[in-house]
Protein backbone atom coordinates (compact mmCIF):
# COMPACT_ATOMS: atom_id res chain seq x y z
CA UNK A 1 0.00 0.00 0.00
CA UNK A 2 1.25 3.26 -1.07
CA UNK A 3 1.26 5.70 2.28
CA UNK A 4 0.94 9.12 2.52
CA UNK A 5 3.92 9.05 5.28
CA UNK A 6 7.53 8.19 4.83
CA UNK A 7 8.80 8.41 7.57
CA UNK A 8 6.68 7.85 11.49
CA UNK A 9 7.31 8.04 15.29
CA UNK A 10 5.66 6.38 17.72
CA UNK A 11 5.57 8.23 21.19
CA UNK A 12 3.89 6.07 24.10
CA UNK A 13 2.37 6.21 27.32
CA UNK A 14 5.44 4.29 29.18
CA UNK A 15 6.30 3.61 32.99
CA UNK A 16 9.97 2.82 34.44
CA UNK A 17 9.87 -0.46 36.30
CA UNK A 18 9.80 1.71 40.36
CA UNK A 19 6.81 3.15 38.56
CA UNK A 20 5.12 -0.10 37.25
CA UNK A 21 5.45 -1.08 41.00
CA UNK A 22 2.81 1.30 42.01
CA UNK A 23 0.74 0.59 39.23
CA UNK A 24 -1.86 -2.47 37.40
CA UNK A 25 0.56 -4.59 35.95
CA UNK A 26 -1.99 -5.94 33.54
CA UNK A 27 -3.19 -2.33 32.09
CA UNK A 28 0.05 -1.47 31.42
CA UNK A 29 1.28 -5.02 30.56
CA UNK A 30 -1.80 -4.31 27.54
CA UNK A 31 -0.75 -0.95 26.81
CA UNK A 32 3.07 -2.04 26.15
CA UNK A 33 1.99 -4.88 24.34
CA UNK A 34 -0.20 -2.79 22.09
CA UNK A 35 2.92 -0.37 21.56
CA UNK A 36 4.69 -3.35 20.20
CA UNK A 37 2.10 -4.42 17.94
CA UNK A 38 1.88 -1.35 16.66
CA UNK A 39 6.01 -0.82 16.16
CA UNK A 40 5.68 -4.26 14.09
CA UNK A 41 2.68 -3.72 12.25
CA UNK A 42 4.46 -0.47 10.79
CA UNK A 43 7.47 -2.21 10.62
CA UNK A 44 6.56 -4.66 7.61
CA UNK A 45 5.90 -1.66 5.45
CA UNK A 46 8.05 0.93 3.80
CA UNK A 47 8.35 2.90 6.06
CA UNK A 48 11.15 4.90 8.52
CA UNK A 49 10.46 4.32 12.06
CA UNK A 50 11.38 5.99 14.75
CA UNK A 51 10.96 5.57 18.43
CA UNK A 52 10.98 7.55 21.47
CA UNK A 53 13.87 6.56 23.39
CA UNK A 54 12.20 5.87 26.85
CA UNK A 55 9.65 4.10 24.90
CA UNK A 56 11.63 1.65 23.44
CA UNK A 57 13.64 1.30 26.75
CA UNK A 58 10.32 1.30 29.42
CA UNK A 59 7.76 -0.93 26.89
CA UNK A 60 10.12 -3.98 26.04
CA UNK A 61 10.85 -3.22 22.61
CA UNK A 62 14.78 -2.89 22.82
CA UNK A 63 14.21 -6.84 23.70
CA UNK A 64 12.92 -7.12 19.73
CA UNK A 65 15.69 -4.99 18.29
CA UNK A 66 16.52 -7.40 16.03
CA UNK A 67 13.49 -8.44 14.40
CA UNK A 68 11.80 -4.52 14.31
CA UNK A 69 13.40 -2.15 11.80
CA UNK A 70 13.60 1.32 14.14
CA UNK A 71 15.74 4.07 15.27
CA UNK A 72 16.04 5.24 18.63
CA UNK A 73 15.61 9.47 19.25
CA UNK A 74 14.95 11.45 22.46
CA UNK A 75 11.20 13.19 22.74
CA UNK A 76 13.41 16.31 21.63
CA UNK A 77 14.94 14.89 18.58
CA UNK A 78 12.41 12.52 17.14
CA UNK A 79 10.34 15.09 15.06
CA UNK A 80 13.51 16.15 13.26
CA UNK A 81 13.50 12.50 11.58
CA UNK A 82 10.18 12.29 10.85
CA UNK A 83 6.86 13.48 8.57
CA UNK A 84 3.91 11.98 11.51
CA UNK A 85 4.03 11.29 14.92
CA UNK A 86 1.59 8.77 16.61
CA UNK A 87 0.96 9.53 19.91
CA UNK A 88 -0.38 5.83 22.08
CA UNK A 89 -1.23 7.06 25.52
CA UNK A 90 -3.79 9.52 27.48
CA UNK A 91 -3.69 13.85 26.85
CA UNK A 92 -1.40 13.96 28.75
CA UNK A 93 1.05 11.92 26.96
CA UNK A 94 -0.64 13.90 24.07
CA UNK A 95 0.25 17.45 25.43
CA UNK A 96 4.06 16.42 26.29
CA UNK A 97 4.75 14.98 22.54
CA UNK A 98 2.38 18.16 21.27
CA UNK A 99 4.56 20.82 23.13
CA UNK A 100 8.19 18.67 21.66
CA UNK A 101 7.95 18.35 18.31
CA UNK A 102 5.87 21.50 17.86
CA UNK A 103 9.05 23.06 16.20
CA UNK A 104 8.99 20.61 13.43
CA UNK A 105 5.83 21.01 12.25
CA UNK A 106 4.55 17.59 12.29
CA UNK A 107 0.81 16.17 12.04
CA UNK A 108 0.11 14.00 15.38
CA UNK A 109 -2.39 11.69 15.54
CA UNK A 110 -3.47 9.99 19.00
CA UNK A 111 -4.44 6.83 19.84
CA UNK A 112 -6.42 6.67 23.22
CA UNK A 113 -5.11 4.64 26.58
CA UNK A 114 -5.82 7.35 28.89
CA UNK A 115 -9.28 7.96 30.86
CA UNK A 116 -11.20 10.77 28.83
CA UNK A 117 -8.93 11.09 25.17
CA UNK A 118 -10.47 14.23 24.30
CA UNK A 119 -7.20 14.53 22.14
CA UNK A 120 -6.50 11.23 21.41
CA UNK A 121 -9.80 10.17 19.45
CA UNK A 122 -8.92 6.60 17.82
CA UNK A 123 -9.76 3.44 20.16
CA UNK A 124 -7.07 1.33 21.04
CA UNK A 125 -9.08 -1.71 19.77
CA UNK A 126 -9.72 -0.13 16.30
CA UNK A 127 -5.92 0.92 16.06
CA UNK A 128 -4.35 -0.80 13.10
CA UNK A 129 -7.11 -0.36 10.76
CA UNK A 130 -7.50 3.02 11.60
CA UNK A 131 -3.81 3.56 10.90
CA UNK A 132 -3.84 2.37 8.02
CA UNK A 133 -6.27 4.38 6.73
CA UNK A 134 -4.42 7.51 7.78
CA UNK A 135 -1.32 6.50 5.72
CA UNK A 136 -3.64 6.04 2.81
CA UNK A 137 -4.16 9.22 2.79
CA UNK A 138 -7.82 8.74 4.43
CA UNK A 139 -7.75 11.75 6.98
CA UNK A 140 -8.36 15.41 8.10
CA UNK A 141 -6.23 17.93 9.50
CA UNK A 142 -7.07 20.30 11.84
CA UNK A 143 -4.86 22.76 13.56
CA UNK A 144 -4.27 23.95 17.04
CA UNK A 145 -3.68 26.78 18.61
CA UNK A 146 -1.37 26.97 21.73
CA UNK A 147 -0.26 29.90 24.02
CA UNK A 148 2.88 31.31 25.06
CA UNK A 149 3.66 32.61 28.53
CA UNK A 150 6.31 35.00 30.32
CA UNK A 151 7.25 35.84 33.66
CA UNK A 152 8.58 39.46 33.72
CA UNK A 153 10.25 39.40 37.42
CA UNK A 154 11.83 43.22 38.03
CA UNK A 155 11.60 43.70 34.70
CA UNK A 156 13.63 40.49 33.46
CA UNK A 157 12.55 37.36 31.87
CA UNK A 158 12.73 35.07 33.96
CA UNK A 159 10.56 32.29 32.53
CA UNK A 160 8.96 31.62 29.04
CA UNK A 161 6.90 28.49 27.77
CA UNK A 162 3.98 27.14 25.39
CA UNK A 163 0.92 25.33 26.22
CA UNK A 164 -1.68 23.47 24.70
CA UNK A 165 -4.29 23.48 27.28
CA UNK A 166 -3.90 25.92 29.74
CA UNK A 167 -1.60 28.13 31.40
CA UNK A 168 -2.50 28.32 35.19
CA UNK A 169 -1.53 30.58 38.23
CA UNK A 170 -2.84 29.16 41.70
CA UNK A 171 -1.39 28.82 45.17
CA UNK A 172 -2.23 25.90 47.02
CA UNK A 173 -2.37 27.83 50.44
CA UNK A 174 -4.68 30.60 50.52
CA UNK A 175 -6.50 33.55 48.20
CA UNK A 176 -4.06 35.17 45.80
CA UNK A 177 -4.77 39.03 44.48
CA UNK A 178 -4.22 39.66 41.12
CA UNK A 179 -4.56 42.35 38.51
CA UNK A 180 -5.65 41.73 35.45
CA UNK A 181 -5.42 43.54 31.93
CA UNK A 182 -6.19 42.96 28.67
CA UNK A 183 -4.33 45.09 25.71
CA UNK A 184 -3.17 47.53 28.14
CA UNK A 185 -6.60 48.01 29.51
CA UNK A 186 -7.28 47.44 33.20
CA UNK A 187 -10.09 44.81 33.65
CA UNK A 188 -10.16 44.20 37.38
CA UNK A 189 -8.77 43.16 41.09
CA UNK A 190 -9.68 39.60 41.41
CA UNK A 191 -9.41 37.68 44.92
CA UNK A 192 -9.20 33.89 44.65
CA UNK A 193 -7.30 30.46 44.56
CA UNK A 194 -6.12 31.26 41.26
CA UNK A 195 -6.76 32.03 37.02
CA UNK A 196 -6.72 29.78 34.19
CA UNK A 197 -5.79 31.07 30.58
CA UNK A 198 -7.19 28.28 28.06
CA UNK A 199 -7.06 27.49 24.78
CA UNK A 200 -10.04 26.05 23.01
CA UNK A 201 -8.43 22.69 23.53
CA UNK A 202 -7.77 22.96 26.72
CA UNK A 203 -11.52 24.38 27.90
CA UNK A 204 -12.55 20.51 28.15
CA UNK A 205 -9.80 20.13 30.84
CA UNK A 206 -9.30 22.39 34.23
CA UNK A 207 -11.10 25.17 32.82
CA UNK A 208 -14.43 22.71 32.31
CA UNK A 209 -14.14 21.94 35.80
CA UNK A 210 -13.68 25.46 37.12
CA UNK A 211 -16.97 26.02 35.52
CA UNK A 212 -15.39 27.74 32.49
CA UNK A 213 -17.48 27.58 28.86
CA UNK A 214 -16.35 24.84 25.90
CA UNK A 215 -15.33 26.46 23.12
CA UNK A 216 -15.22 25.03 19.75
CA UNK A 217 -11.46 24.62 18.63
CA UNK A 218 -11.66 26.52 15.30
CA UNK A 219 -12.33 29.89 17.33
CA UNK A 220 -10.03 31.79 17.08
CA UNK A 221 -10.30 32.54 21.64
CA UNK A 222 -9.17 32.58 24.78
CA UNK A 223 -11.04 31.28 27.67
CA UNK A 224 -10.00 33.24 30.82
CA UNK A 225 -11.22 31.22 34.21
CA UNK A 226 -11.06 32.38 37.91
CA UNK A 227 -10.67 29.19 40.43
CA UNK A 228 -13.08 29.92 43.03
CA UNK A 229 -13.24 33.62 43.05
CA UNK A 230 -13.94 35.30 46.63
CA UNK A 231 -16.28 37.65 44.54
CA UNK A 232 -18.84 35.66 43.04
CA UNK A 233 -19.48 38.59 40.36
CA UNK A 234 -16.41 37.48 38.91
CA UNK A 235 -17.24 35.09 35.82
CA UNK A 236 -14.99 33.08 33.25
CA UNK A 237 -14.63 35.34 29.70
CA UNK A 238 -13.92 34.83 26.29
CA UNK A 239 -11.64 37.03 24.68
CA UNK A 240 -9.82 37.19 21.15
CA UNK A 241 -6.85 35.02 20.67
CA UNK A 242 -4.91 38.29 19.08
CA UNK A 243 -5.40 40.20 22.48
CA UNK A 244 -2.13 39.98 25.35
CA UNK A 245 -3.39 39.24 28.67
CA UNK A 246 -0.65 40.31 31.73
CA UNK A 247 -1.52 39.28 35.11
CA UNK A 248 0.05 41.47 38.08
CA UNK A 249 0.59 39.76 41.07
CA UNK A 250 -0.24 41.75 43.85
CA UNK A 251 -0.69 39.70 47.05
CA UNK A 252 0.43 35.83 46.73
CA UNK A 253 2.02 33.57 48.68
CA UNK A 254 3.30 29.64 47.32
CA UNK A 255 2.19 30.22 44.21
CA UNK A 256 3.35 28.79 40.54
CA UNK A 257 2.50 29.09 37.45
CA UNK A 258 1.50 25.81 35.56
CA UNK A 259 1.96 24.99 31.83
CA UNK A 260 -0.41 22.37 31.00
CA UNK A 261 -0.20 20.87 34.31
CA UNK A 262 2.92 19.38 33.60
CA UNK A 263 5.69 22.58 33.86
CA UNK A 264 5.98 24.52 36.73
CA UNK A 265 7.75 27.94 37.67
CA UNK A 266 7.80 29.32 40.98
CA UNK A 267 6.04 32.86 41.24
CA UNK A 268 7.10 35.94 43.69
CA UNK A 269 4.71 38.60 44.77
CA UNK A 270 5.20 41.35 42.18
CA UNK A 271 5.33 39.62 39.04
CA UNK A 272 4.22 39.84 36.07
CA UNK A 273 2.51 36.85 33.42
CA UNK A 274 2.35 37.66 30.16
CA UNK A 275 0.11 35.54 28.08
CA UNK A 276 -0.24 35.79 24.18
CA UNK A 277 -1.17 33.45 21.02
CA UNK A 278 2.00 31.17 20.23
CA UNK A 279 3.22 31.55 17.01
CA UNK A 280 3.01 28.15 16.14
CA UNK A 281 0.32 25.50 15.88
CA UNK A 282 -0.45 21.81 16.56
CA UNK A 283 -1.56 19.87 13.70
CA UNK A 284 -3.82 17.13 14.83
CA UNK A 285 -4.98 13.80 11.92
CA UNK A 286 -8.62 12.83 12.40
CA UNK A 287 -9.86 9.74 10.42
CA UNK A 288 -12.64 10.66 8.01
CA UNK A 289 -15.80 11.13 9.71
CA UNK A 290 -14.82 12.83 12.66
CA UNK A 291 -17.01 14.74 14.67
CA UNK A 292 -15.96 17.39 17.49
CA UNK A 293 -19.68 17.07 18.65
CA UNK A 294 -19.84 13.40 18.82
CA UNK A 295 -16.88 13.40 20.67
CA UNK A 296 -18.22 15.71 22.99
CA UNK A 297 -21.27 13.69 23.25
CA UNK A 298 -19.55 10.59 24.28
CA UNK A 299 -16.69 11.79 26.54
CA UNK A 300 -18.94 14.12 28.57
CA UNK A 301 -21.72 11.70 28.06
CA UNK A 302 -24.52 13.59 26.68
CA UNK A 303 -27.86 12.31 25.65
Amino acid sequence: METAFKSIAIIGRYMSPASLAQAHLHTQAQAHAQIIELVAHLSAKKIKLCIEENTALYTGLSEHRALLRYEAFSIDEIGQHVDLAIVLGGDGTMLSAARAIVPNNIPLVGINRGRFGFLTDISADNMLPAVDEILAGKCSIERRMLLSAQVIRNGELVFEGCAFNDIIIKSGLRLIELEVYIDNQFVHKQRSDGLIMSTPTGTTAYALSAGGPILHPKLEAIAIVPICPHTLSNRPIAISSASKIEVSLVQAESIHLSLDGQIESTLQQGDKVVIIRAEQTVPLLHMQGYSYYEMLRNKLNWG
